[in-house]
C-alpha cells in the first residue's frame, strides 16, 4: 500500500512539473515570441555592424560576423567572457586532442556553459523583477482610470509598448480649477519612463507653486528641460485648464496631437488645432512666440478627446496605421454616450485593429465629459467659441 502511495505521489509531482513547464506554451504565443526574438536579433545585428536595415548589403560577411560576435561578447562580464572562452578552448582540445585530460575537458566545458546560462537567466530574472517593481511604481503614480471632479468626468486608458512607458497623463485639482495634462516623452522603455516620472514631479511642483495657465506651464517645463545641456530629450504635450467658475477651458498644445471636441448641441466633431513646438526642441523665448493658447466653452454633454500618437500610429499585420479618421468616426457614432463608454469603444476598436501585433509605441487617451452642475442656470443659445490668446 505504501509503495502504491509513493508511486502516486511521484506521478502527481511529475504531472505538476509538466504542467508548470508547459504553462502558457500555446502555438500563438510561441509564434509571437519567435517573431519578436528574431526581430531583436536582427536589430542587434544591424546595431553591431553599424548599418541600418535599409542600407544593409552583403559585402564583407566575415567582418560583419566578427563584429556581431564581438558585440555579443561585450555584453558579458569579463569573468564570464573568460569562462566562455575557456569552455570553447576545452571543446577544441577535446575534438583535436587525445588522452584523459582531453576527455575530461568535455564535461567540464559543458558544465561551464550550463552555469553561464543559469547565471544569465538568474540575472535576467532579477532585472525582470526590478522592472516589474518599476512598472508598479509607475502605475501607482498615474491617476485613476475614471475621475469625477465637480461637473467633469475624466476616463483614461494607457498601455505601454514595453514593460514601462514614456506616456504621461495626469489630472491635478487646484483651488482655481482642474488641470489635465497628457504628454509623450521621446523614446520608450525604462529611460522614457524615468523621464516621465521626472516630468510628473515638475508639473505638480509648478502647478502647486504658480497655478499657471497651460501656456505658462509649458514655458516653465521648457526651462527645466533645456537646463540640461546634454539632455536631447523632447516632449510633446497638451494641457487643459478647467476653471472652477465655469469660464471657458484653456488649452495649449506643444507639438502634440490635436484634441477632438464633440459639441453635443450640434452633434459635430472638430479638431482643436493650435500652433506650438515640442518641449525641449527650442529655447523658451522661441517657444513662447510659437505657442498659442485657445479657449473653448464646454456645456453639459460636450466632450474632449486627448490622445498620444501611439494610438493613431498603431499598425496591424498589414502595416496599416489606425489613423485619426477612425477616431473621428468613433466619436461621430458614439459621441452622445458617456465618457467611459466612448473610452471602451475606442479601446475595443484599437485592439481589433491591431489584432495581437506588438505595439510600436505607448498608447494613451482620455475622454473628458462635461456634466450638468449641481446648481446651474439654463444654457442660452450662445455658440461654442474658440479664441486665441
Amino acid at each position: 500500500m505504501s509503495l502504491e502511495n509513493e508511486t502516486r505521489q511521484k506521478f502527481e509531482r511529475t504531472r505538476t512539473f509538466y504542467r508548470e513547464y508547459t504553462r502558457d506554451m500555446t502555438a500563438e504565443r510561441i509564434g509571437r515570441e519567435l517573431h519578436d526574438d528574431s526581430r531583436r536579433l536582427m536589430e542587434l545585428y544591424y546595431d553591431a555592424v553599424g548599418v541600418s536595415r535599409e542600407s544593409a548589403d552583403k559585402k564583407q560577411p566575415p567582418v560583419r560576423v566578427f563584429k556581431l560576435i564581438s558585440s555579443l561578447l561585450s555584453r558579458l562580464t569579463p569573468g564570464r567572457r573568460l569562462a566562455l572562452g575557456l569552455s570553447f578552448v576545452g571543446f577544441a582540445i577535446y575534438f583535436v586532442g587525445t588522452g584523459p585530460v582531453a576527455a575530461l575537458l568535455l564535461p567540464v566545458s559543458i558544465i561551464t556553459l550550463v552555469l553561464l546560462l543559469l547565471l544569465e537567466l538568474l540575472e535576467k530574472s532579477d532585472v525582470k523583477r526590478e522592472i516589474d517593481l518599476a512598472k508598479d511604481i509607475q502605475i501607482s503614480l498615474l491617476p485613476s482610470s475614471n475621475i469625477k471632479l465637480d461637473d467633469l468626468e475624466f476616463a483614461s486608458f494607457a498601455s505601454t509598448a514595453s514593460d514601462v512607458g514614456g506616456d504621461y497623463v495626469d489630472v491635478i485639482h487646484s483651488p482655481g480649477g482642474t488641470y489635465y495634462i497628457i504628454a509623450d516623452v521621446s523614446g520608450k522603455g525604462l529611460s522614457a519612463a524615468l523621464y516621465m516620472v521626472r516630468l510628473q514631479a515638475l508639473v505638480h511642483l509648478i502647478t502647486e507653486k504658480f497655478e499657471p495657465e497651460p501656456k505658462e506651464l509649458f514655458m516653465h517645463l521648457n526651462d527645466y528641460i533645456k537646463s540640461g545641456k546634454k539632455d536631447k530629450t523632447f516632449v510633446t504635450a497638451c494641457a487643459a485648464f478647467f476653471p472652477s467658475d465655469g469660464s471657458p477651458v484653456k488649452i495649449c498644445r506643444a507639438g502634440h496631437n490635436p484634441p477632438l471636441f464633440y459639441l453635443a448641441a450640434r452633434d459635430t466633431i472638430s479638431e482643436l488645432r493650435s500652433s506650438g513646438l515640442a518641449l525641449g526642441m527650442s529655447q523658451t523665448g522661441v517657444l513662447e512666440k510659437n505657442l498659442k493658447q485657445i479657449q473653448v466653452t464646454m456645456r453639459p454633454g460636450d466632450k474632449l478627446l486627448f490622445y498620444t500618437d501611439g494610438l493613431t500610429e498603431a499598425r496591424n499585420e498589414n502595416k496599416e496605421q489606425y489613423g485619426d479618421h477612425r477616431l473621428v468616426q468613433l466619436l461621430e457614432l458614439y459621441g452622445s454616450l458617456n465618457a467611459t463608454t466612448i473610452l471602451n469603444k475606442i479601446q475595443i476598436s484599437a485592439e481589433e485593429f491591431i489584432s495581437g501585433e506588438k505595439l510600436c509605441d505607448d498608447i494613451t487617451f482620455t475622454c473628458i465629459q462635461k456634466h450638468p452642475s449641481p446648481v446651474m442656470q439654463p444654457p442660452d443659445a450662445e455658440e461654442t467659441a474658440e479664441t486665441e490668446s
